[in-house]
């Protein structure tokens, strides 16, 4: 039995049907010519060569380090700091030279608790921290302290701790905002202090509450607290409203007295001067001044009331009624007046036969 020998086998059967005529992918393909610039190490189809285009390309992969824009390259050679690679494509020395630990430099990061804490009135109040932080320098974070992370929770805890206690419990409840930003500038220092690298970007205080043991006691507290800034608030609102139309009226009040004043102050030196010039007059002409007086006195109230006039020439009946009595009309109160009696005429008017004629009596209603 012969058996033929059908060529090579293994990598040098490989390699040469790699370059024969149409053998492999392609006849002089761009592959192959890149195998034939490698070195032949030990032969022809050494496996070495192969072994070198993997570590070509693998060199070629490990040099090459593309930075996200969120991100910090921190580079080490030899285990030693170097530099910091900035966003975007760069270039290393292979590992184990140089290695490269990628930072976020730029995510915010968020820590939330609770502490108890001590005030300085001598009260317990369980306050809630929030801390808003990134990192701020990619090397010291890394080697400044052993989990900067930790020693931030640790510093914030602290720092609350200490401003809450030299506080008291009014100021806990009611001004926070003033707490926290104190808080804040003490943490930032403590965390530069111990070299973290972090910077701190926000914390808030933003509940505080007592324990459960004391909660209803202090709701009852708060009611208190929250009515009395009610009612101030109403106050001022009122007073608000009512001081200048206090003012108002006291302007008014004011103008009118003055008004007032003056115009009592004309009238009484009116009155001054006519009794000046009464008095002159008087001295004058004494009893035409008397008349004059008194007839001016008598119209002066004659007009200001309802008159009611009767008599036979001998008597004169003035009767002032008052103010509900002025709209009743006067037929309705002339049957309720009695005409004064008339008595016999004497014998000598009787003599008199030109008077004969007047009535015994008359009655005239004037108004």
């Amino acid at each position: 039995m012969t058996i033929k020998n059908s060529g090579p086998r293994g990598p040098k059967a490989v390699w040469m049907a790699w370059n024969r005529p149409g053998g492999g992918r392609s006849a002089g393909g761009g592959f192959g010519r890149l195998l034939d610039k490698l070195p032949d190490f030990g032969g022809g189809g050494s496996p070495l060569r192969w072994i070198g285009l993997a570590l070509a390309l693998w060199l070629a992969f490990n040099c090459f380090v593309l930075i996200a824009e969120q991100q910090r390259g921190v580079v080490l050679r030899f285990g030693m700091f170097d530099r910091v690679m900035q966003p975007g494509p760069s270039f290393k020395l292979p590992w184990p030279i140089e290695r490269v630990i990628k930072v976020n430099a730029t995510q915010i990061k968020n820590y939330e608790d609770r502490v108890p804490v001590l005030t300085s009135d001598e009260n317990i109040v369980e306050v809630a921290v929030n801390v808003q932080y990134r990192v701020a320098d990619p090397q010291v974070y890394l080697f400044g302290t052993r989990d900067g992370d930790e020693v931030l929770r640790q510093a914030a805890l602290s720092t609350v701790r200490e401003t809450v206690g030299r506080s008291t419990l009014d100021t806990v409840l009611g001004a926070r905002e003033q707490l926290a930003v104190g808080a804040r500038e003490r943490l930032q220092k403590s965390l530069e202090a111990y070299r973290t690298g972090l910077v701190v970007t926000e914390l808030n205080l933003p509940d505080a509450r007592p324990p459960q043991q004391v909660k209803p006691a202090f709701d009852d507290v708060n009611s208190a607290q929250q009515d009395k800034e009610r009612l101030i608030s109403e106050s001022r609102a009122y007073a608000a409203k009512m001081v200048p139309e206090a003012r108002g009226q006291a302007a008014r009040v004011r103008t009118v007295a003055e008004g007032y004043k003056t115009a009592e102050i004309a009238r009484a030196t009116g009155d001054a001067e006519r009794f000046s010039l009464l008095v002159a007059q008087y001295k004058n002409a004494p009893e035409v001044t008397r008349k004059r007086l008194w007839l001016e006195t008598v119209q002066e109230v004659l007009a200001r009331n309802r008159k009611i006039v009767g008599g036979d020439g001998r008597q004169l009946i003035y009767v002032p009624l008052d103010g509900a009595a002025k709209q009743a009309p006067a037929q309705a109160m002339l049957p309720e007046l009695l005409s004064p009696t008339v008595e016999a005429a004497a014998p000598e008017a009787q003599a008199r036969p030109g008077r004969s004629g007047r009535p015994a009596g008359r009655e005239e209603n004037v108004r």
